[in-house]
This record gives C-alpha cells, sequence and structure tokens, in this order.
C-alpha cells in the first residue's frame, strides 16, 4: 500500500514537471480578459432581467 503511494506522488511530481505554466503577463491578461467578459455577460443578463421587469409590470401585473 505505501509502496504504491510513493509511486503514485513520483508519477505526480513527474507530470507536474511537464506542465507549461503561463507566464505572469499572459496570466494577468487571460484574467482580464475573464473578468471583462464576465462583466459583459453580467450587464447583458441584468439589462435583460430589468427590461422583462418592466414589460411584466406594465402588461401583466
Amino acid at each position: 500500500m505505501l509502496a504504491k503511494l510513493i509511486t503514485f506522488l513520483k508519477e505526480v511530481k513527474m507530470e507536474v514537471k511537464k506542465i507549461n505554466w503561463p507566464d505572469r503577463q499572459k496570466t494577468t491578461r487571460y484574467t482580464i480578459v475573464v473578468l471583462g467578459i464576465s462583466l459583459a455577460v453580467a450587464l447583458y443578463l441584468g439589462g435583460l432581467d430589468f427590461l422583462f421587469t418592466l414589460l411584466l409590470e406594465k402588461f401583466v401585473i
């Protein structure tokens, strides 16, 4: 059992070394892109919610 755990951890260490980690500039750029897209989607959905609420209040309620 312990030998399997040690083997597994060694394999994990070897696989982690193969990872191509992005540099700080790319990470910052990708973070800004994700935040921008999230903000745009939130504004779009919030606007639709506001519009549908107004329409429901005007025509249904």
